[in-house]
């Protein structure tokens, strides 16, 4: 296999999808080699069948504003691969989402869910209407009118949504609820529903947690304590908000955060006081970043992302290419030793270049985020075996999901000289697992 000859024919073959195509071109580079070590894999073209999803969902959503007008969406899902168990991941509600973007986030997906060691498949889906401004009434509707069409498609053991940018514990919800009253089943069919019904404890900060666990096994390589350490983290949304939470409570010293309007730069730290206020302004509020400068008196830079401020460690939570190859250098300039990656996909392939030439800890999403869909996983398992787990059960078990998730990137990312790639380490691991997954279960 030739990473480049694949590459190139799939642009030929889906042209115009820029980020399914630099998800794509990341993976290959990194498993060319040990790919190439498989001759049984080029015989079934298993890198081909790989890349191209199972199955692709698009279908318009009407639905009705509080005005009374008919408003028209489309709506996705990216069934990308089941090789390892039912198809798995998030519904993203945005106004960028479109099917260049959830077919890299399906395929990104396959990878992070095999790494987690739990029987999931990679899956994607979303839609182009966006939650902002919008009423409960609207919302609810959109949510009902697009799991109408959608909920065909999925099931506690077909393809189990969750959430996603734009989609909380309120969408699903209500996806949920509508899932529920046309299939005929109470079953575990979406994950981040509310505790009330079916949902598990810790889901709502796993994925910001497991990013903070995940930096914490790379620290302790170097042995580096991560007490005092000065930390700029991107996004202001639920896996921002729990990152910083952790980082808190561990003695970290968080000075910034963001939104699509611009970021805060608060030099004395976001204690706990101050991210009860970001949480009641942006989860209850749907308020602007801005607002917290306003208050605490900060610096507030609109416009622009938060990689141009010192700090020791960088934790992009925001969305996909949001650090791109300048940002990149000013962190390494400004002393940053640790990058680990709350989103999926943040760094453009010019910083990621940046990090592994400087050798500095670097921890791709795909690894680093992880968490959030290991504790769905969980939630899958609880509701089939109809059980709740303590917050001290699925934090035990998300802390060691992240720590085996690190012992499989060190074990296939560890080079000649010492230095751990990350993102060799990950691609690796999570594509040897799906490749012998589908050998086994023949040409499909």
């Amino acid at each position: 296999m030739k990473a480049k000859e694949v590459l190139d024919n799939l642009k030929r073959r889906f042209p115009n999808e820029p980020e399914y195509h630099q998800a794509v071109s990341e993976v290959l580079g990194t498993i060319e080699d040990v790919y190439n070590e498989h001759p049984e894999f080029e015989k079934s073209n298993l890198i081909e069948r790989l890349c191209i999803p199972d199955r692709i969902f698009s279908f318009r959503v009407t639905w009705v504003d509080d005005k009374g007008q008919v408003q028209t969406n489309m709506g996705y899902r990216v069934q990308h691969n089941n090789a390892i168990g039912p198809y798995k991941g998030g519904v993203r509600f945005h106004a960028s989402v479109n099917l260049s973007i959830l077919k890299f986030l399906a395929f990104e997906q396959t990878f992070k869910n095999s790494l987690t060691t739990l029987p999931m498949g990679g899956a994607k889906g979303g839609s182009d209407f966006s939650p902002r401004g919008k009423s409960n009434a609207e919302i609810m509707r959109f949510c009902q009118a697009f799991v109408t069409e959608l909920w065909r498609h999925i099931g506690p053991d077909t393809d189990v949504p969750a959430g996603d940018i734009g989609v909380g514990g309120r969408e699903v919800g209500y996806m949920y609820g509508m899932y529920k009253k046309l299939a005929r089943e109470n079953t575990g069919t979406f994950t981040g529903k509310g505790i009330e019904f079916g949902g598990s404890l810790i889901r709502p900060e796993a994925t910001g947690y497991g990013n903070v666990y995940f930096l914490l096994q790379m620290l302790k390589t170097k042995g580096i304590d991560i007490k005092d350490k000065v930390v700029t983290v991107s996004g202001a949304g639920n896996v921002a908000q729990y990152t910083v939470e952790k980082l808190i409570s561990l003695g970290a010293k968080v000075v910034t955060m963001s939104d699509s309007d611009g970021y805060i730069y608060d030099p004395d730290g976001i204690d706990r006081e101050k991210l009860d206020y970001i949480m009641e302004l942006k989860n209850l509020y749907r308020g602007r970043i801005r607002e917290y400068a306003e208050k605490y008196g900060v610096k507030y830079v609109p416009g622009a992302r938060p990689w141009g401020e010192k700090c020791d460690i960088a934790m992009p939570s925001a969305t996909q290419n949001e650090l791109n190859g300048d940002d990149a250098r000013t962190l390494l300039a400004n002393g940053c030793f640790a990058v680990s990656e709350g989103a999926n996909m943040p760094s453009t392939p010019e910083a990621i270049d940046e990090f592994l030439k400087a050798k500095i800890l670097y921890a791709p999403g795909k690894a680093a985020n992880a968490g959030g869909v290991s504790v769905s996983g969980l939630e899958m398992t609880q509701n089939a075996q109809k059980l709740s787990w303590s917050s001290e059960e699925v934090d035990q078990k998300l802390k060691d999901i992240m720590a085996n998730i690190h012992a499989q990137c060190l074990k296939y990312g560890t080079q000649s000289d010492g230095y751990v790639n990350y993102v060799k380490g990950a691609n690796v691991a999570g594509f040897m697992k799906v490749a012998k997954a589908m050998m086994a279960q023949g040409i499909l």
